[in-house]
């Protein structure tokens, strides 16, 4: 192997898209399975005979434990190089899979997640650390949407694929189609990453660890906590929550005195880093949160099958298709500040559908919506991505990538938690039945029964009652998930606040060092 600068040229090589596939391949197993279980949450509902709020904790418990090693990935692949733990992550994510499958309890299943999220944690930020060092910041935008095809492939494929394994096989299947994928993947990595050059002079945080990973999990697990209970009044919610949030605090106010920070929060002296992360937080909260409650319309009012209700997601998928390689090469020649708010408004548009749904709406115009949404998804997530990290020097590209992996965890959970908590408050609103409860010994709702009764028909046989009911109960039910779409609806329109500060002007083709030179990232080429 020689080292050869990268050249000025604006295109990808070979020798950059053959790395490009080992990260594509490990980041589409990681997305594929958060879209995968999203659908599969009913099935496990019913499998192990579990509350909604229980079983969401296998989205949850996943999400948890990619919040707490995401830290620890950026000190890591500088330590041990990023190939060596590329491959550990993959392997950590692989074993989790071939675990998550033999689960006899919800309990078990969701320890197992904690293994998968230890390994899938990992996998995205080294993978943008891996592909920008390969290709250099003066491609970055091209390269980000290389990157993007598996979240493409995510929203497409992941439901449809989780909703037919589920159908026709058993849920079992949708953990162990991870394992060929990772093997693959594994020998992939081995053969076609460049070899590591760890830089082990850098000291490791131990201080900023016992305060930020534990502080993040107890944030998260006490905001997590809140579709159970309903309430911040719990002991289990407000408890971690305070906790987490003084840990998370006081390693802010820590993290700037070592010389090698956990977390180099001194990035954020970068503006173009802050506001496209402030963004992208903002986004990820509104987006990602209500984005979960998509198919759950689907199935849970409209009574669709996991396989129906993927193949109605599609749309969304195939619209951030067309967007996603257009938005790529204009980020490297376009300032995102002139390109995303028109990427939010085609989101804004499609988006105010589903704060109209009943149980009629028409699947033409929701599929057309999800198309709409999806163009502007397209067109935001990576031009953000891209703006948050070219202009940073190369030194600094794995400690970007990580701060900016984990506002989107975060980002993610509490979007998670709290559309939940909204949906669930609302549906708790319906009529209670005079004279039946469920095995729990609470009453149960009219809107309770309709979602039971869509999904498993069977119970109006065993309990019969006026069809009218059923019809209140789906009515009530679609006005809680139109409702919990309006505060999704609203935080969206609020991204376009820090959007508006997003670069107007063209960056520097990559970023400067201390002599105002610019920085060039090595290529390994075999």
């Amino acid at each position: 192997m020689t080292q050869q600068s990268v050249a000025t040229s604006d295109k990808l090589d070979a020798a950059v898209l053959k790395v490009a596939g080992v990260v594509v391949l490990g980041a589409i197993m990681s997305i594929l399975d958060v879209t995968v279980v999203s659908v599969a949450l009913p099935k496990f509902q019913s499998e192990f005979d579990a509350s909604y709020a229980r079983v969401a904790w296998t989205m949850t418990a996943y999400t948890l434990a990619l919040a707490t090693v995401i830290p620890l990935s950026g000190w890591a692949a500088d330590r041990f190089g990023t190939k060596r733990l590329y491959m550990v992550a993959l392997a950590l994510f692989t074993i989790g899979s071939g675990l998550c499958a033999t689960a006899d309890t919800i309990g078990e299943l969701i320890g197992y997640r904690v293994l998968q999220g230890l390994g899938g944690g990992m996998l995205m930020p080294l993978g943008m650390t891996i592909m920008t060092r390969a290709a250099g910041p003066h491609r970055i935008g091209r390269l980000m949407a290389v990157l993007g095809i598996p979240m493409l492939l995510g929203p497409i494929c992941g439901p449809i694929l989780g909703g037919w394994l589920i159908d026709t096989a058993s849920w079992h299947w949708i953990f162990l189609i991870n394992l060929p994928i990772g093997v693959i993947a594994l020998v992939y990595a081995q053969l076609a990453l460049p070899k590591d050059a760890p830089e082990p002079s850098e000291s490791f945080d131990f201080i900023g660890m016992l305060m930020l990973s534990p502080g993040l999990a107890l944030f998260l697990y006490g905001v997590s906590s809140l579709p159970e209970t309903g309430t911040f009044a719990e002991t289990k919610v407000w408890a971690p929550m305070l906790v987490g949030a003084a840990l998370v605090v006081a390693f802010v106010l820590y993290s700037f005195k070592p010389r090698h920070p956990l977390l180099d929060l001194r990035l954020f002296t970068n503006r173009n880093l802050t506001i496209a992360s402030v963004t992208l937080f903002v986004f990820i909260i509104a987006f990602m949160g209500a984005g979960l409650l998509f198919p759950s319309y689907f199935l849970q009012v409209r009574g669709e099958s996991t396989l129906a209700a993927g193949l109605l997601m599609a749309p969304q998928g195939i619209g951030a298709m067309i967007t996603m390689p257009i938005a790529g090469t204009l980020a490297d020649r376009v300032p995102i500040g002139r390109t995303v708010p028109f990427a939010l408004a085609l989101i804004v548009v499609g988006f105010f559908s589903f704060t109209q749904v009943d149980p009629q709406t028409s699947y033409w115009l929701l599929g057309g919506s999800l198309f709409v949404m999806g163009l502007g998804m397209g067109g935001t997530m990576m031009p953000i991505m891209t703006s948050a990290l070219r202009t940073l020097q190369a030194q600094d590209v794995a400690r970007g990538s990580t701060l900016v992996n984990i506002l989107q965890q975060i980002g993610g959970s509490i979007g998670a938690a709290v559309m939940s908590v909204i949906l669930t408050n609302e549906l708790n609103g319906s009529r209670p039945i005079p004279g039946l409860v469920d095995p729990s010994g609470k009453p149960v709702t009219e809107a309770g029964l309709a979602i039971a009764a869509q999904q498993r028909p069977e119970l109006l046989q065993q309990t019969p009652v006026d069809p009218s009911l059923i019809e209140r109960g789906l009515d009530f039910a679609a006005k809680s998930f139109a409702t919990t779409f309006w505060v999704a609806f609203a935080l969206v329109l609020l991204t376009f606040i820090p959007a508006a500060l997003l670069p107007r002007r063209r960056q520097p083709a990559q970023p400067l060092d201390e002599q105002g030179e610019l920085v060039k990232a090595p290529v390994v080429i075999h």
